[in-house]
């Protein structure tokens, strides 16, 4: 696209006299012409009053032009008046500053305290460099997720959720990594899916088992619900961070041990986005190795497929509420879970069961490092 400028416009008075010159009129024949006073004439003459759309369509009729043409005259030379007017550093400033909005989410970022407002340049690049090279792993962050949104490359909110996500992270206790470690605490996480109130007890397992556990709410935009990212160059201090974007016992056990499963098989820096929820993806296709992967673990994790596949032959389609919990009373899982993988398998209707799905999000935040929520960085007691 061309920014090129003229040198010099010239008001529409300009061409009003040219044009008056032409037909050997004065200012004050075109003025009897259009029913004006030779004043407002003068004054547009001079520049000193601009061309309205009425004043144009009447130019339009007495000199047998279009009033697109006096418009398109006024346009540019108030265009341009603006433009000489305007220092190169304000232009400057305005473009840099632009940059700076498309490279993060700015205003959510000091909503939400990560930032400080600023109304200088300046200080807005010297607190985003500040905050993007706290953690350097940005070259390392990619997504994997549903095949729509797969991509090399995060977005900015996305990028910022992850970063802010592993500053937390540094303040975390954890104990060593081991995969010794991490089988054991898998054993201990499924012993806390019954009740809706052992989720406060999840935190410290993850931390014995060597993984740091952030709670960020999501930004807009974003589509977050978890990610397993590591702190450091190596695999030996793995972060668990979800957003809780769909506040249900369900998406919570499954995200989390989604990400615990790219944490068992080192996925790299996985970012997982539209995970759960009504808009996730169906389609075992659609989905990568990896991401397929995580999500039978996440299930194994929570019901042995064989156990789970045995309830489905024995009920479907008659999913009844009462052997939905009875189910669940067998195997000590909270029956919302079971409910939310009946719906992940496309069993039952989204809008099933809905009374099961508790909430869990108030409960997790008084007992894990947390950012959102109008919570200003709150770590468990």
């Amino acid at each position: 696209m061309s920014n090129r400028t003229p040198a010099e416009v010239f008001p529409p008075g300009e061409f009003i006299r040219d044009e008056l010159s032409e037909r050997g009129w004065t200012q004050s024949d075109l003025a009897q012409i259009m029913g004006r006073p030779v004043s407002a004439i003068s004054l547009i003459m001079t520049g000193k009053k601009s061309v309205t759309p009425e004043t144009a369509v009447e130019l339009s009729q007495a000199f047998g032009t279009s009033p697109e043409f006096w418009l398109n005259l006024e346009s540019a030379y108030q265009l341009w008046r603006v433009t000489t007017a305007q220092t190169a550093a304000g232009m400057n400033a305005i473009r840099d500053r632009a940059k700076l909005f498309e490279s993060a989410p700015v205003k959510e970022m000091e909503r939400r305290g990560w930032i400080r407002p600023t109304s200088s340049i300046d200080g807005l690049r010297h607190q985003l460099n500040a905050f993007f090279s706290a953690v350097p792993v940005v070259d390392k962050l990619r997504v994997a997720a549903r095949t729509s949104v797969q991509s090399n490359e995060l977005n900015a909110e996305q990028l910022a959720w992850c970063l802010r996500a592993l500053q937390l992270a540094k303040s975390v206790p954890a104990k060593n990594y081991s995969d010794k470690a991490f089988d054991e605490g898998i054993l201990k996480l499924r012993g806390l899916a019954d009740f809706p109130e052992n989720v406060r007890r999840v935190p410290k397992v993850l931390s014995e088992m060597g993984i740091r556990f952030v709670l960020v709410e999501h930004l807009p935009k974003s589509k977050i619900d978890g990610a397993a990212l590591w702190l450091g160059d190596g695999w030996d201090k793995p972060v668990v961070a979800l957003s809780l974007r769909y506040d249900r016992i369900d998406s919570f056990w499954h995200t989390l041990l989604h990400e615990c499963a790219h944490i068992k098989n080192k996925d790299s820096y996985v970012l997982d986005v539209d995970l759960v929820g009504a808009d996730r993806c169906l389609s075992k296709d659609a989905l990568s190795e990896v991401e397929a992967r995580a999500n039978k673990e996440a299930s194994d994790m929570l019901i042995p497929s064989e156990k789970l596949q045995s309830f489905i032959v024995r009920t479907r389609p008659f999913y009844y509420r009462s052997k939905i919990i009875q189910f669940a009373n067998l195997i000590k899982l909270h029956p919302g879970i079971i409910a939310g993988q009946l719906q992940h398998r496309g069993e039952i209707d989204w809008s099933a069961n809905r009374e099961m799905l508790v909430k869990v999000r108030d409960i997790l935040i008084s007992a894990a490092m947390t950012d959102g929520w109008g919570v200003r960085i709150s770590k468990a007691t």
